[in-house]
């Protein structure tokens, strides 16, 4: 279990149980606990994704929507707050789909994450083990995350590599 200034990184594809695993470490923690949510609800299944996420977390959690300023976010909390942030790749989709300067996001990301005032467990999805897209803008994402993925796991205390529900450690 990481100690109080500790960064997690939790990484996998999709539905490989990155945010459930990432909820059980937290609650091994004493509560209150701080779910930074990076996701926004542009439809019908996303907003019903949402709902479910949020249904699964009970007394104790505080959900705070941080779409953009996941700093801002992460440097309001009170030191020593557990915090979960899901996910990177959803914050960077963001960024991206509202043309902001995506390096320097992920720069000033990367500063705050290497400076955790509690233990803070950031969960991202893996898009490198995949095909190739077959358009610029996929390949434009595919290559930011790879890059902002590599950034938090050289900063990160530990990584857990998420596969069909099991946690592997990698760092």
């Amino acid at each position: 279990m990481p100690d109080r200034g500790r960064l997690t990184f939790i990484i996998g594809g999709g539905r490989s149980g990155n945010p459930p695993h990432a909820e059980t470490l937290m609650t091994a923690l004493p509560s209150p606990w701080a779910y930074i949510a990076t996701a926004q609800p542009y439809d019908d299944e996303m907003r019903q994704r949402i709902a479910l996420h949020r249904s699964r977390r009970g007394e104790g959690w505080t959900t705070i929507d941080a779409p953009l300023d996941l700093v801002g976010a992460l440097e309001a909390l009170p030191e020593d707050q557990p915090v979960l942030v899901d996910c990177l790749t959803l914050w960077l989709t963001n960024h991206m789909l509202a043309d902001h300067d995506v390096e320097a996001e992920c720069r000033r990301l990367a500063d705050m994450l290497s400076r955790p005032r509690g233990p803070w467990f950031v969960v991202s999805n893996e898009v490198g083990q995949g095909i190739v897209p077959d358009n610029a803008l996929g390949r434009r994402f595919r290559d930011a995350a790879g890059r902002l993925n590599q950034q938090v796991a050289a900063i990160a205390e530990t990584v857990l590599l998420m596969v069909a529900g099991l946690p592997l450690k990698v760092k």
